[in-house]
């Protein structure tokens, strides 16, 4: 997620969720809502009777529900700036973007996305794991593997965040991710999860047309991130956001989806075309009533139901971005369906 330090107000509430471009309209974070809370980039794990969400912020925001309709606010993953990003990223200060959480191998894994110049690619994926998300349990602790990938400016055309974890038909993990220009990324990992596999083997999955000049880095055109793959049935399902998030009720940020028979693509859309020249079926966007755009979403199977969640910028809240947590079905033709609410 492409974002930049909004205002100070902003930081003191404890997150930064903006575009690099200054923008007037967001609002500032309103006072915690149980029922409504904010939250960005949202992704979910289950275990035992409750659900857990993190998202992005100030060492990666999490809440905590036992029924998924009240929610209570969690201490960060992190307390401090993870030590890594100290000699990888000079000047970042701490604002994590864009989590994913996985429960592999008898633990779960946070991936997470640390940026030191917001809009631009010098930015690196990091990893931590914990074996248990109940921070009253005494095995409760983060340990912090470092880094896992990094973008370059004036080297790379992708954008090392919005990290997405997914098996392969085999059981082989791939990491998922990317923003922007050339798009979004899949690189294979080793089976520990703690390193990408050597030699590294990298797919483009998905990526908008753009008219940049190289090394632009532009946010005008080629907008697409928070790609996320999910299996279901025969096909593995690639969701991505196209457009701008973090403008308030200004925002027009949706979700597109296609669809593959492998992990690595090609993602087809409903008609037929490829995600990587710019297509993709629209999925979810804001109906201008309760919602004026949403997107980053994530799609979980818990105890046999299915979850779409994502963020939306809720239009009686002038624009604060809201966690939307809602049932996934599907059509007869084995294409993704959600009704918000």
């Amino acid at each position: 997620m492409i974002k930049y330090f909004i205002t100070c107000c902003l930081i003191a509430a404890g997150s930064a969720l903006a575009q690099e471009h200054p923008i007037d309209n967001m609002p500032p974070i309103p006072p915690f809502n149980p029922k409504n809370p904010h939250v960005h980039d949202p992704v979910m794990a289950k275990e035992g009777d409750t659900y857990y969400v993190f998202g992005t912020g100030k060492g990666i925001s999490t809440l905590s529900s036992k029924d998924l309709v009240t929610w209570k606010e969690g201490q960060p993953v992190f307390d401090k700036i993870p030590e890594w990003t100290k000699q990888a990223l000079p000047g970042f200060e701490g604002d994590i973007w864009a989590p994913d959480i996985i429960f592999y191998q008898g633990q779960y894994h946070i991936f997470y996305a640390c940026n030191a110049t917001p809009g631009k690619p010098n930015a690196a994926i990091g990893h931590a794991t914990n074996p248990t998300l109940n921070p009253k349990d005494a095995k409760f602790k983060w340990t912090d593997h470092g880094k896992i990938v990094q973008s370059v400016l004036n080297r790379d055309l992708w954008q090392a965040i919005d990290p997405n974890i997914v098996l392969d038909e085999k059981g082989t993990p791939w990491m998922i991710f990317g923003s922007f220009w050339d798009g979004l990324k899949a690189v294979k990992m080793t089976n520990d999860m703690m390193q990408l596999q050597l030699p590294e083997e990298w797919h483009t999955l998905a990526r908008r047309p753009s008219t940049q000049k190289l090394y632009q880095y532009e946010l005008t055109d080629s907008q697409i991130e928070g790609a996320f793959v999910y299996k279901h049935g025969d096909y593995f399902y690639l969701f991505a956001s196209f457009d701008m998030c973090c403008r308030g009720i200004n925002s027009n940020y949706h979700v597109v989806v296609g669809r593959s028979k492998s992990v690595i693509g090609p993602y087809l859309d409903k008609a037929g075309f490829d995600m990587i020249d710019g297509n993709g079926t629209d999925f979810a966007i804001g109906d201008g009533k309760k919602w004026a755009a949403l997107g980053h979403n994530a799609v979980y199977n818990i105890d046999g139901k299915e979850f779409f969640v994502a963020h939306g910028y809720s239009i009686a809240d002038q624009g604060d971005s809201k966690l939307i947590v809602t049932a996934l079905k599907w059509d007869t033709n084995g294409w993704p369906v959600i009704e918000l609410k």
